[in-house]
């Protein structure tokens, strides 16, 4: 089971890490706030789960310390959406609505495949597993929003869907890092 786990773990890591290059990229080429914030989370998402890699062999009062640890993590995202909504205000602009949809669309894919690998898991290990899982799952409701942003975009040239979005991404990430936290 442990080595199912540790698969599983590695895979996530990997695909969160390749997707953070993708959506950061993309972020920055069409003045994305909520890619800037999904891409800052893939980060955290694929550090987060080489963290549990790591991890899943250690005594129950470092994996405690560790949870810890990943529920201040989840906070990242929520941090670097707050820097960029300030920026975006002085500064606004929309986003090219399509290279938005379609990025959220491949984050979606991603996410969704992480969460249903992650799901049979989730009660295994605790806290450990339970902060990926929680992770990928909110990504994925997020890449639902940044897609409706997108389509939002295409008919009103606007960066508020936008804006709403990076904003809901880190109240997500705030909410998945306390549930984090109590778990431990």
């Amino acid at each position: 089971m442990v080595n199912s786990i540790r698969n599983v773990v590695r895979f996530v890591a990997l695909a969160n890490l390749s997707y953070f290059c993708i959506e950061f990229y993309f972020a920055q080429k069409i003045g994305s706030i909520s890619l800037f914030a999904d891409s800052i989370d893939f980060l955290e998402d694929a550090s987060v789960n080489i963290l549990i890699f790591i991890a899943i062999g250690w005594s129950l009062a470092a994996r405690v310390w560790l949870s810890k640890f990943l529920a201040l993590l989840l906070l990242v995202p929520a941090i670097s959406v707050v820097v960029s909504i300030i920026y975006e205000i002085s500064n606004p602009s929309a986003p090219d609505a399509i290279s938005l949809t379609a990025v959220g669309f491949g984050a979606l894919v991603v996410n969704s495949s992480c969460a249903l690998l992650l799901a049979k898991f989730r009660s295994d290990k605790k806290s450990l597993v339970l902060a990926a899982y929680l992770s990928a799952r909110n990504d994925a409701l997020a890449n639902l929003a940044i897609i409706t942003a997108g389509v939002i975009t295409i008919f009103w040239a606007s960066a508020m869907p936008d804006l709403l979005v990076g904003v809901a991404i880190g109240a997500l990430n705030a909410d998945a890092a306390l549930k984090v936290w109590r778990s431990a």
